[in-house]
């Protein structure tokens, strides 16, 4: 994740992971496998559900273990198969490359020694304990007590997230660039969100992610791909973004035109036969067409993010590949804002 927090300076820290941590030096997104890691047997997916239709309600609550991925209106939740393309569409294509080709960001087994993809943890908040972490960015995260489980799920790349779901309170809490020092946890930023509220962060302030947004809601989980059906837009990443808009809340360059920016939204194009792939690949890729994928943090390009799963097979994810940026267009989602301040969709 690439920072620039105006009026910040970035300390440099060099903490050590204590044991039961994670000691070896992580790779960036860049780095991020390019062959087939180390695959694990997959069992058959459910077919994929019907294609929605322009009868279809606009917007389906998105669950996980008993708590709402926030409000069925939320921006993540609401589709865009039948928004205009962005008028900056071709430019910002361009700029991230219109031959480039699509990496599914995710899988089974590992690569350089750790999981492939952004894990979360699942915790009752009462049984675990609640520790205050010391941010390199305390302006921007929010203050409090964060449930973080004894040897939690920590995202092996170059970002380190923790992310914790209490499902006592259905409050999300994540984390960026978390390391342990045997006494105290240690890192960049975090941010706490009521999952059932759309309330967004105070504007220009970070998250656990550059744009200022949550990560949990935009990542692919296997449980979705075995239910046959996802219902909610997905987290990507490129390496130049300039500005931000609705429903981000940060950036980190200036607006430029011609360059997307932090909150843009694409969308794989309606005529894109998916009919040739496995069916669990067609259950992402109508995802792709139905809701699109949001423009979250800097990385490598067309990067999408999921969460580890030794069902994943990681061939399969490789046949995504074909995909590029010439098979996507901008959405113009101006006409779902209703309020700048909040991420329900009209």
């Amino acid at each position: 994740m690439k920072r620039h927090l105006y009026k910040l300076a970035l300390p440099i820290l060099l903490i050590s992971f204590a044991c039961n941590s994670l000691t070896p030096a992580p790779p960036t997104d860049s780095d991020s496998p390019t062959d087939s890691p180390t695959l694990t047997e997959s069992p058959p997916a459910a077919s994929p559900q019907t294609p929605p239709t322009a009868d279809s309600p606009t917007e389906v609550s998105t669950t996980l273990a008993g708590c709402p991925l926030f409000p069925a209106d939320n921006f993540w939740n609401v589709r865009v198969d039948s928004l205009p393309v962005h008028p900056q569409s071709a430019a910002w294509i361009n700029s991230i490359g219109r031959n480039q080709e699509f990496h599914m960001d995710f899988g089974s087994g590992t690569w350089d020694g750790g999981p492939i993809g952004i894990p979360y943890n699942v915790v009752a908040g009462s049984a675990v304990p609640k520790v205050a972490p010391q941010f390199y960015y305390p302006d921007e995260s929010d203050s409090g007590h964060y449930p973080i489980p004894q040897n939690p799920k920590i995202e092996w790349g170059s970002d380190h997230h923790i992310l914790v779901v209490d499902t006592e309170t259905c409050t999300l809490y994540e984390t960026y660039d978390m390391s342990f020092d045997g006494a105290n946890w240690n890192g960049g930023s975090g941010a706490i969100w009521d999952l059932r509220s759309n309330a967004l962060r105070p504007d220009e302030w970070t998250s656990a992610d550059a744009a200022g947004l949550p990560i949990l809601p935009g990542l692919v989980r296997y449980d979705e791909i075995a239910a046959g059906e996802i219902t909610h837009a997905l987290r990507f990443t490129v390496e130049e973004t300039a500005g931000y808009i609705w429903p981000a809340r940060h950036q980190t360059s200036e607006a430029r035109d011609g360059v997307p920016p932090m909150g843009a939204r694409f969308r794989l194009k309606a005529d894109y036969d998916i009919s040739g792939f496995p069916p669990e690949m067609q259950i992402l890729l109508q995802a792709f067409k139905t809701y699109g994928i949001v423009l979250a943090d800097n990385g490598s390009n067309w990067y999408v993010s999921g969460a580890p799963d030794e069902r994943w097979d990681n061939d399969m994810l490789h046949l995504l590949d074909v995909l590029s940026g010439d098979d996507f267009e901008a959405v113009d989602t101006a006409s779902l804002m209703a309020d700048e301040n909040s991420a329900a969709a009209k």
